[in-house]
């Protein structure tokens, strides 16, 4: 369930800009015209562009960055330290959505210091099967178990998004909120496609030990939710975030 606070103030979407100031038109008359009417008047200064949004990403997820900068963002990568596992035994029970948002909450709390200037986002992700959670393996033996057990089945990835506005380097509100998808995986996949999969490393290191981005992608065949979900950034659920601080997702541009 999203978690939220109301932010302090509302920026502006777009600069305003000052009307030209034009020379009045010369008439041609018998009689001198006062210098007044023919003084030449420079425009007013004109406001220069805003500068992009800046948004800080607590994470050190590929598959993270590589979706923020295809929806035309470049965040500043600031990897977030934090034990996930003590974190979740210290506040168990959880459920899995309650876990993500647990998690993606410490991740961007971990890196903020006065020298942060914008908006600071942290994630988590979880696949459930079952209502059994799973994080990422670790091991290929674990990995294996995982695949052979979802094979042909259909299980939740949760990924849990929590957003920090810390413009002028200091907290003015936070907001969480997280997207699920259920993802289905293929009933004829062999146990030689599962063990070279796993022989690449790939499924090792992300949750649910599969992808939809990369290798793993065609051992799924159907994805019912927001399919960046299921990378662990939902664009949507972001800029959702972002409205609720009156920020509109173009200001983030900076690609």
């Amino acid at each position: 369930m999203p978690n939220s606070s109301v932010p302090d103030s509302s920026v502006p979407d777009s600069s305003v800009r000052d009307p030209p100031v034009r020379d009045p038109p010369v008439r041609d008359s018998p009689v001198p015209s006062s210098p007044a009417r023919h003084r030449h008047e420079s425009p007013s200064p004109v406001a220069a562009p805003r500068s992009p949004m800046r948004l800080y990403l607590a994470s050190t997820s590929p598959a993270r960055l590589a979706t923020l900068r295809a929806a035309g963002i470049e965040p500043i990568v600031v990897p977030s330290h934090v034990d996930e596992d003590a974190a979740v035994e210290a506040a168990a029970p959880l459920t899995p959505i309650k876990m993500v948002l647990l998690l993606a909450r410490l991740k961007a709390t971990a890196v903020l210091g006065p020298a942060i200037d914008g908006f600071v986002l942290g994630g988590d992700s979880v696949f459930e099967l079952d209502g059994i959670v799973y994080g990422k393996p670790h091991l290929p033996e674990v990995a294996r178990e995982r695949w052979m057990l979802q094979r042909g089945r259909t299980g939740h990835l949760h990924s849990g998004h929590w957003l920090i506005d810390h413009r002028a380097g200091a907290v003015r509100g936070a907001v969480g909120d997280v997207a699920t998808a259920g993802v289905t995986f293929a009933s004829d996949i062999t146990d030689h496609e599962i063990d070279a999969y796993v022989a690449t490393g790939e499924p090792l290191e992300v949750a649910g030990a599969f992808t939809i981005d990369s290798l793993g992608a065609p051992f799924i065949t159907s994805v019912d939710g927001d399919p960046h979900a299921v990378v662990g950034l939902s664009l949507s659920t972001l800029r959702s975030l972002l409205r609720q601080f009156d920020v509109s997702w173009p200001s983030l541009w900076n690609r």
